[in-house]
C-alpha cells in the first residue's frame, strides 16, 4: 500500500471552494492527474454514483472507475476507484472552514500487488501532483 496526503489552506470560504473542487467542468484545469472523462463527467455526485476518468500518473496513462463512498456538502467527498494492472484507488477530500478561509486536505491511497513494486516513486508522484493540484485550486477560487 501507498499512502500521500497533501493540505493547503486557500483564502476562500468553503463554499467557494467545494462549488470548484465538484464543478466537474474544471477539473482537468486544477487536478494535475486528470487527463479526461471518457463517457463524460459525472453529471451529479452522490454516494455509490460512478463515473470514468482517465489519468495520468507517474507519466502512465490509467483508466479509473469511481465510485462515490461519502459526500457531505462543503466538507468531504471520498471516491473509491479500481484502475489498470489490479490498482485500486482511494482519495479523500476534507474541507474545513477557517473563518474566511479553508483548509482542504487530500489523503489518497494506493492499494494491490502492482502497487508493492513502484510504492516510493508512486508516492512521489503522487504527493507532487497533491500539492500541484491544491495550488491549482487555490488559484480558480481566489
Amino acid at each position: 500500500m501507498a499512502e500521500v496526503s497533501a493540505e493547503a489552506r486557500i483564502e476562500a470560504p468553503a463554499e467557494k471552494v467545494w462549488a470548484k473542487l465538484t464543478d466537474f467542468s474544471v477539473y482537468g484545469e486544477w487536478n494535475a492527474t486528470h487527463t479526461s472523462f471518457p463517457k463524460g463527467p459525472p453529471a451529479s455526485l452522490e454516494v455509490g454514483g460512478q463515473f470514468e476518468e482517465n489519468m495520468k500518473l507517474m507519466g502512465f496513462p490509467a483508466e479509473v472507475t469511481w465510485t462515490v463512498e461519502d459526500l457531505a456538502d462543503t466538507r468531504t467527498l471520498a471516491i473509491r476507484g479500481k484502475g489498470p494492472m489490479g490498482v485500486n484507488v482511494g482519495t479523500r477530500y476534507t474541507l474545513t472552514a477557517d473563518g474566511d478561509a479553508t483548509t482542504v486536505r487530500v489523503d489518497g491511497e494506493f492499494t494491490g500487488a502492482a502497487v508493492s513494486l513502484m510504492a516510493g516513486k508512486l508516492k512521489d508522484s503522487a504527493t507532487a501532483a497533491l500539492n500541484e493540484s491544491l495550488r491549482k485550486l487555490a488559484g480558480l477560487v481566489t
